[in-house]
């Protein structure tokens, strides 16, 4: 008697890049070294590369200072995004570039969506801002107004949140629910002014696994790397960007000073199947979740009464 046929869905492979690298104020040389960064990725196989979170130069938010607003620009015509458009189209490879976006009289830490044929697909305007000693982003950037957005580029549908977005768990689900099938997190992290014998950088990765092993989706983290004095203070980037699958176990990471190019390949349909078989999104309950819906917890659903 004849097998009947397999339904299964064939592998839909690839290769994810993160990279990581040091800034200093000469931005032409960034960006060459960004550029350089991508190609490596590219030539090691990548076809969706992870620059880190605001590349053209340091990480300026280390002090509150009005100069810096004169590197915001608009999207629409930033050179930035123009010269990395051209870099994908040359390369096939999907880009997303983080940059600091003036739209009015706002500006935003945000990401352009590059696809592979180096179409800008639309950005994403980081939704938490963070506030502290080394890390002042509320001076510069007001929060987000894009909500969170998922592309559907030519080798996988993309989710993005930008550094501190990483920390919330809802930034991630949402994403997922959204279609996800990758999570990608350009990052500017390190050492806290305040807290000189403070390390993040292990709970910085493991919330992020969290988020693939909850969402049965790979992430992708870039971090930058170096040792950048601002006014005020001093921050020391410590890298250790990294893939994980979609079972939230690393398969590729960097140290925590090196210029690094990190390749992983992934099969979307196998992590698709383990979504589908594992039912944590068949099982949700929504109509439970009402705490989240405000600040202080108390769940809007279900008003309390006695």
């Amino acid at each position: 008697m004849p097998l009947a046929p397999s339904r299964m869905a064939p592998p839909r492979s690839i290769t994810l890049a993160a990279t990581q690298m040091a800034c200093s104020w000469d931005t032409a040389a960034n960006l060459d070294r960004a550029e350089a960064l991508v190609r490596r990725a590219a030539d090691a196989g990548a076809r969706v590369i992870l620059l880190q979170e605001l590349f053209e130069t340091p990480y300026f938010c280390k002090d509150e200072d009005p100069d810096h607003f004169a590197w915001a620009r608009p999207g629409a015509g930033h050179p930035v995004l123009a010269r990395f458009a051209r870099l994908a189209r040359e390369l096939d490879v999907v880009l997303p570039v983080s940059f600091f976006e003036c739209a009015g009289q706002t500006q935003f830490n945000s990401l352009a969506m590059i696809d592979a044929d180096g179409t800008v697909m639309g950005v994403y305007r980081k939704s938490h801002i963070p506030q502290g000693p080394g890390y002042e982003e509320k001076f510069y950037f007001s929060p987000g107004d894009t909500g969170f957005r998922v592309w559907h580029t030519h080798y996988a549908t993309l989710g993005v949140g930008i550094c501190w977005d990483q920390w919330f768990p809802e930034a991630a689900r949402a994403m997922a629910l959204m279609g996800a099938e990758v999570l990608l997190y350009p990052t500017a992290i390190g050492s806290e002014p305040d807290a000189p014998d403070l390390d993040t950088a292990g709970h910085w990765r493991r919330v992020m696994q969290g988020h693939a092993g909850a969402n049965l989706v790979p992430v992708v983290a870039s971090n930058r790397i170096g040792r950048e004095e601002g006014r005020r203070c001093v921050v020391t980037f410590y890298g250790s960007s990294f893939i994980a699958d979609h079972t939230g176990a690393v398969v590729a990471e960097a140290d925590r000073d090196d210029e690094t190019v990190l390749t992983a390949t992934v099969d979307l349909e196998a992590a698709a199947r383990h979504r589908r078989a594992w039912g944590v999104f068949r099982d949700r309950r929504p109509d439970l979740y009402g705490a989240l819906l405000g600040l202080d917890g108390a769940d809007r659903a279900r008003p309390y009464s006695r």
